[in-house]
């Protein structure tokens, strides 16, 4: 069952302080067999003061784990910065400090393994055939949702001081891993009690070739959430889009997402929130410029 931890364990995990000060450090693992996944790779925040400590850390996790810390290892020489983040919010005193889990993105293979798989299914037959042409291959969300939640959350658990339970762990991602995080967040919400979905992907595909109603797009994620939200529960999610590059087209489904919280009785700014950032692009630097204020929001005590 846990062929995969022993292989992890036998790997070298570079322990990396961020500055001469304690604002913590990260530790690498590659190469990650997955069962039907790609191999996966996995760069863990440890908070600062964790290794003097002994109380136990609720946990965030993350996709496109290479874009959250290093530049140099990052796909644009940029990155979300969410350490920086997490410190800012720690020291507003309303969030606690939390353990990252950035979970890399496996190149090639980063939209098959993103696209939720169970609006795949669901798809219109033509978007559904774009979805093919982008995945070049098997959607495996389920399978990636399955690991994380499964295996991978039972080694985090077991290796580090965590706090073990719903409420104490949560999910964050954008574009695509937008989309993943709210389908971790439907798919097993009684793993995840928080979820951020920044500048989430909604047209799945070239959003200029799904522009206007009659794509079926938009009925599509009014769908899927009708049949997946349910009561809040305690539960907190955060929703939010820019205005310009890629962003640019979002507005008309985030629109449908939201009026399907409010459908379902969940409260703004309490069970949910969904922001608009004016003039903010589709890219890692507009997400680190709003990032604490996401985990001051979604992360709060």
């Amino acid at each position: 069952m846990f062929r995969w931890v022993a292989a992890l364990l036998v790997l070298v995990g570079l322990a990396m302080p961020l500055s001469a000060e304690d604002h913590g450090r990260t530790i690498e693992y590659e190469r990650i067999a997955a069962a039907g996944l790609p191999d996966q790779r996995l760069t863990i925040w440890l908070p600062p003061g964790y290794d003097a400590a002994t109380e136990r850390y609720p946990v965030l996790y993350m996709h496109d784990g290479h874009n959250l810390f290093d530049p140099a290892k990052s796909n644009f020489n940029k990155v979300w910065a969410a350490d920086k983040a997490m410190l800012a919010a720690m020291a507003s005193g309303a969030v606690e400090p939390h353990i990252i889990i950035g979970i890399w993105a496996p190149g090639p293979d980063r939209y098959r393994q993103y696209l939720p798989r169970s609006a795949y299914d669901t798809a219109p037959v033509a978007v559904r055939a774009q979805m093919d042409a982008a995945a070049g291959g098997a959607v495996v969300s389920d399978r990636y949702l399955a690991w994380i939640t499964g295996p991978l959350k039972s080694w985090v658990d077991a290796s580090f001081r965590t706090r073990t339970g719903r409420d104490d762990t949560a999910i964050v991602g954008s574009s695509m891993g937008g989309l993943m995080s709210c389908y971790a967040f439907l798919e097993a919400p009684e793993v995840f009690g928080k979820a951020g979905c920044v500048s989430s992907h909604w047209p799945a595909v070239d959003p200029r070739a799904v522009e206007g109603e009659d794509s079926g797009v938009r009925q599509l994620w009014d769908a899927w959430f009708a049949a997946r939200l349910g009561a809040p529960d305690g539960r907190r999610v955060w929703l939010d889009h820019g205005t310009a590059t890629l962003d640019q087209y979002y507005a008309p489904y985030q629109k449908v997402v939201d009026a399907r919280f409010a459908a379902a009785g969940w409260q703004k700014g309490r069970d949910w929130e969904s922001r608009v950032y004016e003039g903010a692009e589709h890219e890692e630097n507009a997400w680190a410029a709003r990032l604490p204020e996401i985990f001051g929001w979604l992360l709060r005590k």
